[in-house]
């Protein structure tokens, strides 16, 4: 499969788990168990999003080492003098 489809089949997993989810949490209010798996499955679905993101994202930068950070002013820092 493809990543759409496997990325499509996990969404639908998370979605069914949700609403298993529901009901169970009914039978116990407002707690913070409850809270907690509700927001448990709500990150799930947060990851996914992000790893959907991630397969555009350049794995290794080439020139990365040469330039390094822009604000780096050496061995001497900013604002540091030499003894």
């Amino acid at each position: 499969m493809s990543l759409e489809q496997d990325v499509a089949v996990a969404r639908e997993a998370v979605d069914a788990l949700e609403q298993a989810c529901g009901p169970v949490t009914r039978h116990f209010g407002d707690t913070v168990d409850t809270r907690r798996l509700r927001i448990d499955v709500a990150r799930l679905r947060d990851d996914l999003d992000l790893l959907c993101g991630a397969r555009f994202r350049i794995r290794h930068e080439p020139l990365a080492t040469v330039y390094g950070d822009g604000d780096d002013d050496g061995i001497g820092g900013s604002g540091r003098t030499r003894r």
